[in-house]
């Protein structure tokens, strides 16, 4: 892969040919929906074949990937614009090989709402070893509240994805609740109630793992969770299930804060077969303007953990979204929306938006007014998105997890093909 940098006056079809590449193909991998308003500075992702097949009558993805010994979701992989499907035409040229520089092998998922767009999960699968349905929650009685998941596993199954039941403390509100959490771990019989309901759902709907995520819990609970998850272990290892545990992005032991004072690293680490380190969010909506994931900070978290925990325990958290926001900031007050890269890259078109670089978050940003208000956008692109899997592979991390897969952003999935050969999750022997 190459990054080519817009320049002024440049087009998607001068840098076409300038690169010797198909124009459609190189506009659907970087999400351009304007090829004669590129905005300057927008990074643009150079695939290179190493090996071409042209389509002839009579021939399906089936027999072309056995003509070349390769698997579907490595011809998916190399072919976003086919979105996850099977269907080709006649004269129609795939990539069969590509020029990459892997820098190993690396689980690799994400999380998506059970509302997400069935075209936009069925192109990024391929490139996931397991998928989270997002999220199943819990009644005082123990009995679950179900999202509407039959459709997500049975898509990522069809890509050989693991899926991963996700059981949270959220609620109706969209908020973690302490008290249902307090709840559960107050009353033995209350957990192992639950953990009846999660097994008989694992076992009807082909999950192979659990990822457990509660948050804002205090102090006073980081041992009693820790002690929930080790119970989560001892009754899911003997089906063959792995458990895993989201963590706060901490960088201390002594770090304060409800969301922080929970999480105890050396505890969940050695309690869970795994963990997500929720490496994101210091751009968040209602903060100052700064991008979602500023690879310092990540960097630091990463550290932390890894005096903590294993480092093949852990799993990067990756924010697949950015944030527009208006100016100025006043705190208590402001509120940003949230963006995908695909509306971002949009937004600077329409706009006529310089596309800058920080090197110090390394993250992108641009400034335009609309309505007579200021406004900055903090978005994700293939540089941000492979800075940060180069500190997972530097590292020596498990894999990383893409939180989420609603938004559109293509140039991520082409970060993940050129640098990651994918591995299964494998949480627990069994869990595949």
């Amino acid at each position: 892969m190459e990054i080519h940098t817009v320049l002024s006056g440049e087009t998607l079809y001068s840098i076409a040919r300038r690169y010797n590449v198909e124009p459609s193909v190189l506009a659907f991998n970087n999400d351009i929906s304007d090829p004669y308003r590129l905005p300057i500075g927008q990074p643009i992702a150079i695939v290179y074949p190493k090996q071409t097949h042209t389509v002839a009558l009579g021939e399906t993805l089936f027999s072309i990937a056995s003509r070349y010994g390769v698997s579907i979701n490595q011809i998916y992989r190399n072919n976003l614009f086919l979105n996850g499907s099977p269907s080709v035409s006649v004269g129609q040229t795939l990539f069969i090989d590509i020029e990459r520089e892997p820098l190993g092998s690396f689980a690799t998922g994400g999380y998506a709402y059970p509302f997400v767009s069935q075209a936009l999960l069925r192109r990024a699968l391929p490139f996931m070893s397991s998928l989270m349905p997002f999220t199943y929650g819990f009644r005082e009685d123990g009995t679950l509240v179900i999202p509407d998941d039959e459709a997500m596993i049975s898509a990522a199954l069809d890509y050989g994805t693991e899926p991963i039941m996700h059981l949270s403390t959220l609620t109706d509100n969209d908020n973690f609740s302490v008290e249902l959490a307090n709840t559960l771990f107050d009353s033995p019989a209350l957990q192992a109630t639950l953990l009846d309901a999660v097994i008989s759902n694992m076992q009807s709907k082909g999950y192979t793992s659990l990822d457990v995520d509660f948050e804002f819990l205090g102090r006073e609970n980081a041992v009693r969770y820790a002690e929930f998850i080790s119970y989560c272990v001892s009754r899911l290892h003997p089906y063959g299930y792995g458990v895993m545990t989201a963590l706060a992005p901490k960088t201390s032991d002594s770090q304060q804060g409800a969301l922080y004072e929970g999480h105890d690293y050396a505890l969940l680490g050695e309690a869970a077969d795994a963990v997500l380190l929720m490496t994101y969010e210091w751009g968040y909506t209602y903060g100052p303007p700064m991008a979602v994931s500023p690879i310092k900070p990540v960097r630091d978290v990463v550290d932390y953990a890894l005096t903590r925990i294993p480092a093949e325990k852990i799993l990067l958290g990756i924010s697949n979204y950015g944030y527009d926001f208006t100016l100025p900031y006043i705190q208590g007050v402001s509120r940003a929306t949230s963006v995908s890269t695909k509306r971002a890259f949009s937004l600077a078109s329409e706009y006529g938006a310089e596309i800058f670089f920080d090197k110090n978050a390394l993250a992108p940003y641009f400034d335009y007014t609309a309505d007579g208000k200021a406004h900055r956008v903090w978005f994700e692109d293939v540089r941000s998105i492979s800075a940060r899997l180069r500190l997972m592979a530097e590292k020596g991390l498990r894999g990383a997890l893409w939180w989420n897969l609603d938004r559109e952003n293509n140039q991520s999935l082409i970060a993940i093909n050129d640098l990651i050969d994918i591995k299964g999750l494998q949480l627990y022997p069994n869990s595949q």
